[in-house]
């Protein structure tokens, strides 16, 4: 077993200082060293053109924008690098697993991909400039790959696929635009339709009337449906589903099958992070390991979070966050069954 850790990183401020703050944070971090010798070894495919970044994330979060001015002043890198690595658009993104599953007061996700992916981040920002408030796990530092936000409204998703990628942003960024600029499912549901996709995903919401939607997204359009379990198939635009998907109606089965005894939060968190529930995985290796399981309390404005399977949750009250009371937890420990890197925490992962 192998102990890892995410730490949690609090602000309150506007976008261009939460990118400052971020990139004086992981100017001499593991996670840039690795980032780098990455690069070096795969060399992109194209040129992520400035201009083309902007236009594309002004009309739907412009002040993402100024994080990412932010992140390019403290760490003095130009803004091509910048965009890079943290701009969430045409970027390149390897195929993982995850599943979900909600409840009128609850989503509760597994999000399941390779180590060397993970940057041990959980964040809790409020900007003061513009959008909502939201806590969660960020991914490429700018995007976020669960969250809630202030108005209750919560969000996880789900690979599908990665062919005939499009002009578009890539899942994280997409979950980050949401929740900072979505107050309700029907708001989200509109912004996923509207967004351009880079990948095929579906994008579980749910907020505080207790309704689930999933949005089945690709490059050449969505689709909206109603349903509380979802893993790495689409149910609606079956022709985009890949060849393989054992895996995935495993884990769907092993939740309809167990879900009439989740008769409360608790339980449903086990069903989900317990090893022997057919639900968590520790397929590493195969780019679909379980490195965390996290749930989302619109009503309450709660989040709970654990490291690896068979924990229990640490508990974040993000309503008493935002009424300024804040979070003195420094660091979330975990431990996950595989003896893979992980990018913020060990040398020269390639």
């Amino acid at each position: 077993m192998k102990q890892i850790y995410s730490d949690v990183i609090q602000f309150r401020g506007s976008h261009y200082d939460f990118g400052y703050k971020q990139g004086e944070l992981l100017k001499d971090s593991l996670t840039i060293e690795n980032r780098k010798r990455i690069w070096k070894i795969r060399r992109p495919h194209f040129i992520i053109k400035e201009q083309e970044v902007k236009e594309a994330i002004l009309p739907f979060a412009p002040t993402i924008w100024d994080e990412l001015l932010g992140l390019r002043d403290a760490l003095q890198w130009d803004m091509q690098e910048v965009l890079q690595e943290f701009g969430g658009y045409r970027l390149h993104y390897m195929r993982s697993g995850c599943s979900i599953f909600t409840d009128s007061d609850y989503m509760i996700r597994n999000y399941d991909y390779h180590p060397k992916t993970y940057e041990g981040r959980f964040t809790i920002f409020a900007p003061t400039d513009q959008g909502y408030a939201l806590i969660g796990p960020s991914q490429r530092i700018t995007g976020r790959m669960d969250g809630l936000n202030e108005k209750g409204l919560s969000l996880g998703y789900n690979f599908m696929h990665r062919k005939k990628p499009g002009d578009g942003f890539i899942c994280n960024m997409i979950g980050r635009m949401v929740l900072e600029n979505c107050a309700t499912v029907e708001e989200a549901v509109h912004m996923l339709k509207e967004v351009p996709h880079r990948h095929s995903f579906s994008y579980i919401v749910l907020d505080k009337t207790g309704q689930t939607y999933i949005v089945e997204a690709t490059p050449r359009g969505t689709e909206v449906r109603q349903s509380n379990v979802c893993t790495n198939h689409f149910e609606v635009l079956k022709h985009e589903n890949r060849h393989h998907l054992d895996d995935s109606y495993k884990r769907m089965d092993a939740i309809e099958s167990q879900k009439q005894y989740a008769t409360d939060a608790y339980q449903a968190f086990r069903m989900m992070n317990d090893s022997d529930k057919g639900v968590f995985s520790n397929q590493y290796k195969n780019w679909s390991g379980t490195i965390h399981t996290s749930a989302y309390f619109p009503k309450e404005l709660k989040a709970w979070f654990a490291l690896g399977g068979d924990r229990e949750p640490v508990i974040f009250d993000f309503g008493k966050w935002l009424e300024g009371e804040n979070i003195h937890l420094k660091r979330i420990l975990g431990k996950v069954d595989t003896d893979l890197p992980f990018v913020h925490m060990d040398k020269n992962v390639r």
